[in-house]
């Protein structure tokens, strides 16, 4: 085929080596204003020609109607084996964001007209047909709305900052994430999520950066339950503590609640007939706080002494459970049940069990936390553990904070301290002990 001659203003040919006519942009001294190539259909009469015509064309766009009307072929008349042209596809050859104006002009309409029509205000003054020409060269074009502008006039970002120090790279935790943006995006909120891996500077440089783009809130979180000193750059947007609370309480925060969890693992043993369970337990940290005094009290409800014999300290991985466990187990009487402070360690107490020729649960209970679904489900036998309910935590965090942006939740309210449940989860790996 040869070259197409447009031969109005601004009309350009890319069938000839995809090169534009007429010096550099395509346009005559050097203009390089925006391009765009619209892929189409040629044709005459029912020997219609599938091959598609690739057209640039900079200024005078609007000829090409989606319709393919008269203007579009008015636009080629200057090729003669071509009497009309579809418009199916227009590829962007620059890289600026479609506006409002460019719709408008290529739909040959206003662009309040075309304003109506794409913001849903269109009113019966505006017929059916006319708004299919509006969404047909908006559809063409590739248009996104401008939320940022919308936003600006509804003095919103329509988005939630999320801080977190691992939570988004760890699986461990990732469910909280899961569900601060389930509940983020059924409001209408994009949740733009950063991890810091606990770098101070780099926490820093990201909540200023979501400040400076006008974010409606902040989700601050972090991977496992800590009492933190809050970044006194929280105090200029609504903020929830996630996984994390307040030392002076001045946030909003969720978490877990350590001390029930603890609670319930321990009366599950003590109700299948253990009086000697062992606790091991990473050193440090409000989780493992809580959970050993949730652990020493359903002790002490029972009539059971605590021997801190039967307390061991581990790194809180598989390691660590090996080590800790095989303290225990090595004690000269030894305990008939562990509870584990997560289900890593609690892996290991499998380990340390077998090596020693023990069976689970026939001679040894184990009780796990956290209920790893890559742990706790494929142990042999399947470990009966505690819920951490992290995908719980992020859906309530979302939702405080929504309710601080409506208002649904007075300002001047105390900041909610909330504790979640953590429920048992009962597999295999309890059964009384052997008499």
């Amino acid at each position: 085929q040869r070259p197409i001659a447009a031969r109005r203003a601004g009309f350009r040919s890319h069938l000839a080596g995809e090169r534009p006519i007429g010096g550099a942009g395509g346009r005559r001294g050097g203009d390089s204003r925006r391009t765009w190539s619209v892929s189409g259909r040629s044709g005459r009469g029912e020997g219609a020609i599938a091959d598609p015509i690739p057209v640039t064309e900079l200024p005078d766009f609007p000829r090409l109607r989606p319709d393919g009307g008269p203007r579009a072929h008015r636009a080629l008349q200057g090729a003669p084996q071509v009497n009309r042209v579809t418009i199916t596809r227009v590829k962007r050859i620059d890289h600026r964001a479609v506006r409002m104006d460019d719709v408008a002009r290529a739909a040959g309409l206003s662009r309040t007209t075309v304003s109506l029509v794409l913001s849903g205000k269109a009113g019966p003054n505006i017929p059916e047909a006319t708004r299919e020409r509006v969404r047909a060269a908006a559809a063409a074009l590739g248009y996104v709305p401008n939320a940022l502008a919308s936003g600006f006039r509804r003095n919103t970002s329509d988005s939630i900052g999320l801080i977190s120090d691992v939570v988004a790279t760890t699986p461990f935790a990732v469910a909280m994430l899961h569900g601060a943006q389930e509940v983020a995006w059924a409001a209408g909120k994009l949740l733009m999520v950063v991890n810091t891996e606990g770098e101070a500077s780099l926490e820093h440089a990201a909540i200023t950066q979501l400040l400076e783009r006008r974010v409606d809130g902040i989700l601050y979180a972090t991977f496992s339950y800590a009492v933190i000193d809050a970044p006194p750059e929280l105090d200029q947007v609504p903020t929830v503590l996630l996984d994390a609370r307040a030392r002076d309480a001045s946030l909003p925060s969720v978490v877990p609640d350590d001390h029930a969890g603890g609670r319930a693992a321990v009366e599950h043993l003590v109700a299948a007939g253990h009086r000697r369970i062992g606790y091991i337990s990473e050193p440090g940290g409000p989780a493992a706080t809580e959970r050993l005094e949730g652990y020493l009290e359903v002790l002490r409800e029972h009539g059971i002494p605590p021997e801190p014999s039967l307390v061991a300290d581990g790194s809180g991985d598989a390691v660590g459970g090996v080590e800790a466990a095989s303290r225990l187990l090595d004690l000269p009487e030894p305990p008939t049940a562990i509870f584990c402070f997560n289900d890593r360690m609690a892996m290991g107490a499998y380990r340390a069990a077998r090596h020693r020729g023990l069976s689970i649960p026939a001679d040894l209970s184990i009780v796990g936390y956290d209920n790893h679904d890559v742990i706790a489900p494929w142990l042999d036998p399947p470990l009966t553990t505690v819920q951490l309910p992290h995908l719980e935590m992020g859906r309530w965090a979302a939702r405080q904070l929504l309710g601080l942006l409506d208002r649904s939740i007075p300002a001047d309210a105390p900041p909610e301290q909330h504790r979640m449940p953590c429920p048992m989860v009962l597999r295999d790996s309890v059964a009384p002990p052997r008499s």
